[in-house]
């Protein structure tokens, strides 16, 4: 196998929401109460919803095209940002430039736990706007190259039986996963060993759809120095990923759903080895606490729920037969500041060489473990000869993937008329 043939599949990239999104997916009469950009004095743009403000730190999330300096916890506005952060047309010539196939974009503006509804004071508009959320993911965003994004919806979380509902409808309209914070209870809500989502859980084992869970989602699970640097906040943050593990392995969780499929995004893989060779002996050894895992370790239950994702993870590959090469998938991360566009292609074929992978393990890994755990298929719309990196790139030789300074691409967009509020 040569680089260009691989097949790219990232099931953890972004959307930035657009500003226009709410105008075919919201009904007459609540169209004035619907999440709205405002443009402030300082230029800079920040959705609203029910009197709240919420300045998008685009100096993180959006960063893709801008040089590393420029980089931080600020906000932006839409005009300062390569236009594939949210104009999905221009989306799929980034991912083509860069030889991805599919995409699975998690929310920017809703959170990853549908933070900005569930915060909302009246629940009944935060509910609508939810929905019309998810209508403008899978309708608009997905929709408009069927095959090229696998779509994930979100839930309100303030009403479990309403959440088992959205399930259920989005379900319908071919949505694959939910995203949803990977330790609830580190923001105050009942834990997964509570009992308390077993109902949406439940939903979600009926509809065959994946549970992704997001790091940052547990950070408040760590009580940093508070003299600790932001470089604390960024790298602890993928090292929380094995507390959600325990939290379903070692609770009913698992047992009460024995066919749950659960994705640990952006979690990476290299603490993989090490946990399961640390469960499984615990498990041995403890045997007073009386631990259930029928006539399984913990670590074939890990295997057989979880699915992994890293963007580069050196470590890991090497060790990936230890980890199980069914439970690996990569990403591209796209917008975020630790995508590898435009040169995922080279940085994942430098790392799988590097770890002597088999032509079979590269594919289980870039696209068919994916494909696999999410029950989605895009050949359906796309040949696999036209999905290879090679294939996909030669269609996008026009894509300019040079970096420029936020103010360049400022009065590049405000010239053309992109982004502007």
């Amino acid at each position: 196998m040569r680089k260009d043939e691989m097949i790219l599949v990232s099931i953890d990239d972004h959307s930035i929401e657009p500003p226009d999104m709410y105008e075919r997916h919201v009904p007459a009469k609540w169209k004035d109460d619907a999440p709205k950009i405002v443009h402030g004095a300082d230029g800079m743009d920040a959705w609203v919803f029910q009197g709240q403000s919420t300045a998008t730190p685009f100096g993180m999330t959006a960063t893709v095209g801008w040089p590393a300096e420029e980089w931080g916890f600020n906000p932006g506005s839409f005009s300062e940002l390569r236009p594939g952060c949210f104009n999905v047309d221009e989306r799929i010539r980034d991912m083509n430039a860069n030889g991805v196939l599919a995409s699975m974009c998690f929310p920017t503006m809703a959170g990853f736990n549908a933070r900005t509804f569930t915060e909302g004071a009246d629940k009944d508009i935060s509910y609508v706007m939810l929905q019309a959320y998810n209508e403008w993911h899978i309708d608009d965003w997905c929709g408009s190259y069927p095959g090229r994004f696998i779509p994930l919806g979100i839930v309100p979380m303030w009403d479990v039986e309403l959440a088992v509902k959205e399930v259920k409808r989005i379900s319908k309209k071919g949505c694959r996963a939910i995203s949803f914070l990977e330790a609830p209870h580190a923001q105050g809500w009942p834990s997964f060993l509570s009992g308390h989502w077993d109902p949406m859980l439940k939903a979600l084992v009926e509809e065959n759809m994946v549970l992704c869970l997001h790091i940052g989602g547990a950070d408040g699970l760590v009580n940093l120095a508070p003299e600790a640097p932001i470089d604390h906040t960024i790298v602890v943050s993928t090292q929380l990923t094995m507390l959600t593990a325990q939290d379903l392995l070692f609770g009913p969780t698992l047992r009460r759903f024995p066919e749950l499929k659960v994705a640990l995004s952006e979690g990476g893989i290299g603490w993989i080895p090490f946990y399961l060779e640390r469960i499984d002996r615990h498990f041995l050894n403890q045997k007073w606490i009386g631990s259930d895992f029928g006539d399984k370790l913990p670590s074939d239950v890990f295997r057989e729920h979880f699915l992994a994702c890293f963007i580069t993870d050196p470590a890991g590959l090497k060790l990936r037969r230890d980890i199980g090469i069914n439970v690996i998938a990569w990403e591209c991360d796209y917008p975020h500041t630790d995508t590898t566009w435009p040169e995922s292609p080279e940085v994942i074929w430098g790392e799988l060489q590097g770890a002597g992978a088999t032509d079979e393990e590269v594919h289980k890994i870039t696209w068919q473990n994916s494909l696999r755990f999410f029950d989605w298929d895009p050949f359906a719309h796309l040949s696999k000869d036209r999905s290879t990196v090679g294939a996909l790139r030669s269609s996008a030789a026009d894509v300019d993937t040079s970096r420029r300074p936020r103010g360049e691409w400022r009065l590049r967009n405000e010239a053309a008329g992109i982004g502007v509020v």
